[in-house]
């Protein structure tokens, strides 16, 4: 039968119609877990509960004398019992919810645990399961502690309980990497170093309708966290951003991380938190041109400048010439002391031009006199231990070692993406 009236496509959607309400009113079930979630919060304060009562019991024991050295370290491996078991308590009620039911929108946020960045069901499962093990570690301990106390039938018992605890966690770890490398991960992101997609994936019999939203392919790690949005609206940010000196303004969720063929997005999520500005550490991105180093540079600059902290932007060029103005005019380090009123500055573009011994010398300067005092970010085409190749002189090995001292190191490789559109602008 032919329809008349609207092409084959407006059917196609009519007919799915019902299809995506159902599939919806499905995923909406998810709702009904969030009790359960609520529930594990109550039993977590009995556990609460359960901790300061034996507290409570083992400082009066202690107190009045009636502690001997074998009750107190039962007593104690209680309590540890009962954190271990707090802990796995609230793997679960974070993890899981976060996982199966809705995102909690913890991005940005200082306290924000690391696990949680890049959780899914595997790695919810395998973190369970080594919880599990080391609580049943302390079991058996206490059990040997308390041996004349424990019958040998319960030690054996004991004993082979854990080891199979053990077994299972390490089959479960096992299992969970070929499941992840095959698209296995449940919940809201995986862990991939390889998101890419099966050859002829991408064919036009695989592409979305137009106008559908693009979903992520279910190996796709878990993005960078976004800003929140209330520090963006914070007054004098627009200022900061203009001052900062950036060559454009980059946000960092939006940097494209399927093009580099590996980078630590872990580090890099870590350091979109800001904590390493606070505590006023470096960072260092190293790559070959054109992976997005400067993206990322510009993107950190960007939330620090949101989150309230004064930024300077400028390549190792730019920063070398300033200094050495600064020196003509015999005020460097006024210039230095200067620059302390920016918690953080960027010094993009190292490798790409060779400095001679003088201007090593000031750049040295500039990062001895920050070490400790503010953060660096630098970007370079190279790994740091190379970066003596750039800096001529006595004080390139000097500067390395101040810049790496407590930094966070992010390696990006992979293709220039510039390169990869001009070459596809020349295919097409």
């Amino acid at each position: 039968m032919r329809l008349s009236g609207g092409t084959a496509e407006e059917w196609r959607t009519v007919q799915n119609t019902p299809t995506t309400t159902l599939g919806y009113a499905l995923f909406a079930t998810r709702w009904l877990q969030a009790p359960l979630y609520f529930g594990l919060v109550a039993a977590q304060g009995v556990y609460v509960y359960k901790f300061f009562n034996e507290l409570w019991a083992l400082i009066l024991r202690c107190v009045t004398g009636q502690a001997t050295e074998t009750y107190v370290m039962l007593a104690v491996l209680k309590l540890v019992d009962v954190v271990m078991i707090a802990n796995l308590l609230i793997m679960v009620i974070v993890g899981g919810y976060e996982t199966f039911v809705s995102r909690i929108g913890l991005q940005g946020h200082r306290d924000q645990p690391e696990w949680l960045s890049h959780v899914n069901s595997n790695v919810l499962k395998v973190k369970l399961a080594t919880a599990i093990v080391g609580i049943s570690s302390v079991h058996l301990l206490q059990m040997f502690v308390d041996v004349h106390h424990t019958s040998r039938h319960a030690l054996l018992w004991g004993t082979v309980i854990h080891m199979a605890f053990i077994v299972s966690a390490a089959i479960l770890a096992y299992m969970s990497g070929p499941m992840a490398e095959h698209g296995g991960h449940g919940g809201h992101g995986g862990h991939s170093k390889n998101p890419a997609p099966p050859e002829g994936e991408a064919g036009p019999e695989h592409a979305a309708p137009s106008g559908a939203p693009h979903r992520a392919a279910p190996t796709e790690p878990v993005p960078i966290p976004r800003q929140a949005d209330a520090p963006a609206q914070e007054s004098g940010a627009e200022a900061r951003l203009q001052a900062a000196g950036f060559p454009a303004r980059k946000l960092l969720e939006d940097f494209d991380a399927d093009h580099p063929r590996d980078f630590d997005r872990e580090t890099v999520a870590r350091l979109g938190k800001l904590d390493f500005v606070a505590d006023r550490r470096n960072a260092v991105l190293a790559g070959p041109p054109g992976t997005g180093k400067t993206h990322l540079a510009v993107g950190l600059g960007v939330r620090a400048c949101q989150a309230g902290h004064r930024v300077l932007f400028a390549t190792a060029a730019q920063w070398a010439a300033r200094l050495a103005e600064a020196r003509a005019a015999g005020r460097l380090a006024e210039e230095l002391a200067e620059l302390d009123a920016y918690p953080l500055l960027i010094v993009d573009e190292v490798g790409y031009v060779p400095f001679d011994a003088d201007a090593s010398r000031l750049l040295f300067q500039l990062v001895a006199h920050r070490y400790e005092r503010g953060s660096l970010l630098v970007t370079g085409d190279r790994p740091p231990a190379r970066f003596g190749e750039v800096f001529a002189g006595p004080a390139g090995p000097a500067l390395v070692d101040r810049l790496v001292h407590r930094a966070e190191i992010v390696r990006i490789d992979g293709d220039s993406y510039r390169m990869r559109r001009a070459t596809s602008t020349w295919a097409d």
